[in-house]
């Protein structure tokens, strides 16, 4: 990512903080619309509590993106405490999808080609980083339950 798609990134989270609630409403119809698989992921959440945690956790990673030796361990963290909700990696490309569309709804004019560049930048960046730790955790998972054998 470039500095000047970071800066677009902050500015326009916190742009359209808010409108916080009403893009997560959106980002998970939207989600739950286009992978109805992860929909199961969710059932004992308190949407509205759910909302908070991803708005909170998408402010703390936006807030570390000028600093790799930060996002990599936070987006690692993160990552394997979702393994735990059962979330795999072909779980990244439609949340992705689901937040870009999110964010365009919640910026409306503000959204324009290069933010949206910038946010899928920055998404593609952290995913990728949350998918080498998510298979990096099931690899280690697997070999301590083969030694254990």
């Amino acid at each position: 990512m470039t500095p000047d798609q970071i800066g677009l990134v902050k500015q326009s989270y916190y742009l359209i903080a808010p409108v916080s609630h009403q893009a997560a409403g959106l980002f998970y119809g939207r989600l739950f619309s286009v992978a109805p698989e992860v929909r199961p992921l969710f059932d004992r959440a308190n949407m509205f509590t759910q909302a908070d945690k991803l708005w909170a956790t998408l402010g703390k990673i936006v807030d570390v993106l000028d600093r790799p030796e930060a996002l990599e361990p936070a987006a690692a963290k993160l990552a394997v405490s979702h393994l735990h909700y059962g979330v795999m990696p072909e779980h990244y490309a439609p949340v992705g999808d689901a937040l870009v569309w999110a964010l365009e709804q919640g910026l409306g004019e503000s959204f324009n080609p290069e933010v949206r560049d910038a946010w899928t930048a920055a998404y593609d960046h952290i995913s990728q980083a949350m998918i080498s730790a998510t298979n990096a955790a099931v690899r280690n998972a697997g070999a301590e339950a083969a030694a254990g054998e």
